[in-house]
């Protein structure tokens, strides 16, 4: 039997297939592929243009996603960071297959985490991971993903959590944090939520609110992520260094926030596309784990709790293998 699979998120959209192996050894992965979200009206065509690489001989049955957004149950489905609308069932319809299973995109990422090789993870700062302890996973990309493995110990296994811990509203500890925080309900939004300062968009939200309040006009009005993140690396921009410092910052908030919430004595697994970039010797000489501990009376706790990268690309897809093969 052969599924497809893919990772859906507001940037890109991974796709491969799964062909059905034995009980010891599983199934295979092969003919991933990397779109651009972007390039595409919806995700039925961005997948017949996946499904046109593919060998015509391949039978394929079912498929299964992983969406960057909630999954309700509802049949309409929008993706949260992309324009993306679409019928579940008018989808699967399209597609021309059995079943179409979809999770959210985190929940996947959560399952992959005990398929990832060990070249493919990264050690942050200092702390142990506790064999069979729970485990967060966080991750800014386009957005913040966020998910959890709670270790259940009659039946001796990890169950995958997905909530919308992204959306989680972000505290500020400085003055310069609360004047961000400030502008952007001012000029741009309701609610600041760590999504909001903590993701792709985020770099480019608190370049824009610094930009305002610095009165730097001097500089672009706009800047895209990947601009802000080579111009702080480079030292060229003072500012693009700071907001890559705050972000970074933002992130060990938020994930210490994680590990308190679920007890995550099994370490917290950072994913996303966004960290592999900046890289790690950034990320360790960075904020993130003084502010990933900086929990009062709980900083030793949290101290103690492992932090690291995720650097393998489809690691989504891994999650969901796990999760057609567990059907």
């Amino acid at each position: 039997m052969v599924h497809i699979i893919g990772d859906i998120g507001g940037t890109n959209a991974r796709f491969a297939i799964v062909e059905s192996g034995d009980k010891k050894n599983g199934g295979v992965i092969a003919y991933e592929v990397v779109l651009k979200c972007a390039d595409y009206d919806d995700l039925l065509q961005a997948a017949r243009s996946y499904l046109r690489t593919l060998p015509r001989d391949l039978a394929l049955k079912n498929a299964a996603f992983a969406l960057a957004g909630p999954i309700t149950g509802v049949d309409e489905f929008t993706l949260t960071n992309h324009p993306w609308k679409f019928s579940i069932s008018r989808t699967q319809q399209e597609l021309g297959v059995d079943s179409l299973h979809m999770i959210n995109d985190f929940h996947a990422v959560a399952l992959s985490i005990p398929h990832i090789e060990a070249q493919h993870i990264v050690k942050i700062g200092g702390g142990q991971a506790k064999e069979n302890g729970n485990i967060g996973v966080i991750g800014p990309g386009t957005g913040l993903g966020v998910a959890s493995l709670v270790f259940d110990p009659k039946t001796q296994h990890y169950v995958a959590v997905a909530c919308e811990g992204g959306h989680v509203t972000m505290p500020a500890k400085t003055k310069r944090e609360f004047d961000i925080f400030q502008w952007l309900v001012s000029h741009k939004y309701s609610h600041v939520s760590a999504e909001r300062v903590c993701s792709g968009k985020g770099m480019a939200n608190i370049y824009r609110a610094l930009r305002a309040l610095d009165m730097r006009s001097d500089l672009p009005p706009r800047l895209e992520p990947e601009e802000i993140t080579q111009r702080a690396l480079s030292g060229e921009c003072a500012l693009c260094a700071e907001i890559l410092d705050l972000m970074l910052g933002f992130l060990g908030r938020v994930a210490g926030n994680l590990a308190l919430t679920v007890n995550t004595v099994g370490g917290i697994y950072l994913a996303g596309g966004i960290l592999p970039k900046i890289g790690m010797d950034v990320l360790e000489k960075s904020r993130f784990r003084e502010e990933f501990a900086a929990k009062g009376r709980f900083k030793a706790q949290i101290a103690d709790i492992a932090t690291f990268v995720v650097t393998d690309p489809f690691m989504a897809l891994k999650g969901l293998k796990a999760e057609v093969e567990a059907a």
